[in-house]
């Protein structure tokens, strides 16, 4: 099965990456060629990659989201991964590629996540 990458700009600052089918040493190359160009962009910041298509993930595919991840937090952007199957979940869980607090298991999660940070930089005193 090949990999199918989709794009979608959801918000300003941030993309939203869909990932379909396995992503190993013969297509990790699809999902480099889709970033590529969020990751030239100055004008994303945040990069929520959905794995919930992906049924097999591989050193390579790990690669290449920890240079994803490696870009924009080189200028203070986030990679954030949602939806992981268990499989895939498991491999982050045993080489750590993705800090568990990157990872959400769905969209609405990571929503509140994001609502929680924005709602502390307009409000440091405000908790959660």
């Amino acid at each position: 099965m090949s990999l199918l990458v989709t794009v979608e700009h959801t918000a300003e600052g941030r993309a939203q990456v869909a990932v379909s089918g396995r992503l190993d040493s013969s297509s990790y190359f699809e999902l480099d060629r889709s970033l590529q160009p969020l990751l030239e962009s100055s004008e994303i910041t945040t990069l929520v990659l959905d794995l919930s298509g992906v049924s097999y993930i591989s050193s390579a595919g790990l690669r290449s989201i920890f240079k994803a991840r490696k870009a924009l937090g080189e200028r203070a952007g986030l990679l954030l991964v949602v939806n992981p199957q268990p499989q895939v979940q498991k491999v982050f869980d045993i080489v750590k590629a993705v800090p568990v607090r990157e990872i959400f298991r769905s969209v609405e999660e990571l929503d509140v996540y994001l609502q929680r940070i924005q709602a502390r930089s307009l409000d440091p005193d405000h908790e959660d």
